[in-house]
């Protein structure tokens, strides 16, 4: 656990802090995430841990809020979950500060939040939460046949399945069977496993895959870590510089292997230069074989003019001569 499992709007909210308490804070948070279902109390022990160091960021207080709610200690909670909308100016959390207010023991709270303008700001699936909230509050005063029209919004769809229509349909089920109107909760409580597997969720859900790609950040801190590694690497008061390392790491990228290929290539040039070398000398050794075999030639030639005009050869241009240096150039 590094603490980068985080989702990105979290990461960057936390790369305000210094020093590291952006990584303290962050592995607290996932920690917090993960406990929150199966061990809630120590969820929101984690999480108040976070918030020693991450007090300032919404996240932090938005994680402080979920926890203790989990937990149970509405009043922490409420707190929280108002200082989360102080920090961001959001009201997402308008239907669990609703239900804080039930928690307390204060249903007619809970009713004043619901019916307040921050409400309009929600999207249908918190106006979905915010009506489930209100008809409990109805259910804890008594008033049953209220807490079935709280439930009786646009979203209630019993054609339609949207990511909330379960938890939706199963409050209206249980506000009519409350309010003695048993055979239509039986009808409702039936359409609850249609939508769940119209969603795929439930017991028809599918496993979750998460793609963990890597970002700038978690590239930036591999080249430090990979640098890191090349500097202890190195002699003692020798230190790589950037351009070796980037060249090492040009190198790993295009073969896989260190970077033992530059001793290669330079041994390779330098037998490729001494070839070159024995080819000029063995050129120059030609040209002289050529020059004083055609000054011997030109003696003889003079003696045996009519001998080789018999045979039908350029007296300047030795045959000999020719075939011999001819196929060692080709050798050459």
């Amino acid at each position: 656990m590094t603490g980068r499992e985080l989702d990105r709007t979290t990461m960057g909210q936390l790369r305000t802090l210094e020093g590291n308490n952006s990584e303290w804070v962050s592995k607290h948070l996932v920690m917090a995430g993960r406990l929150i279902d199966s061990d809630p109390e120590a969820a929101f022990q984690h999480a108040l841990a976070a918030s020693r160091r991450g007090g300032r960021i919404g996240a932090v207080r938005e994680a402080v809020g979920m926890t203790a709610y989990a937990a149970g200690h509405y009043d922490d909670a409420l707190r929280e979950f108002r200082t989360f909308r102080r920090i961001t100016g959001s009201s997402i959390h308008l239907a669990h500060m609703a239900d804080c207010e039930r928690g307390l023991g204060r249903p007619e709270k809970a009713l004043e939040l619901v019916q307040s303008d921050e409400k309009e700001m929600l999207d249908n699936a918190g106006k979905a939460e915010l009506a489930i909230v209100a008809s409990g509050a109805r259910s804890d005063m008594g008033d049953f046949a209220a807490a079935v029209k709280e439930l009786e919004i646009p979203q209630l769809d019993i054609n339609r399945a949207f990511s909330f229509s379960p938890r939706l349909f199963e409050a209206y089920a249980d506000a009519l069977s409350a309010a003695g109107r048993a055979p239509e909760a039986a009808k409702w409580y039936r359409q609850i496993g249609v939508a769940e597997e119209a969603l795929g969720v439930g017991d028809y859900e599918e496993p979750e895959i998460v793609d963990l790609g890597y970002d700038e950040e978690e590239e930036r801190r591999e080249l430090e870590e990979r640098r890191a590694r090349a500097a202890a690497a190195a002699p003692t008061g020798a230190e790589p510089n950037e351009g070796e390392v980037a060249e090492d790491e040009a190198t790993e990228i295009e073969s896989g292997e260190p970077h033992a290929g530059g001793e290669s290539a330079t041994s390779d040039g330098d037998e490729d230069e001494s070839h070159d070398s024995v080819d000029d000398h063995h050129v120059l050794g030609l040209a002289e074989d050529e020059l004083g075999m055609n000054e011997s030639t030109a003696g003889a030639d003079e003696g045996h003019t009519s001998e080789e005009h018999t045979d039908g050869h350029d007296p300047e241009f030795p045959t000999d001569g020719i075939g011999e240096h001819g196929h060692g150039s080709d050798q050459a």
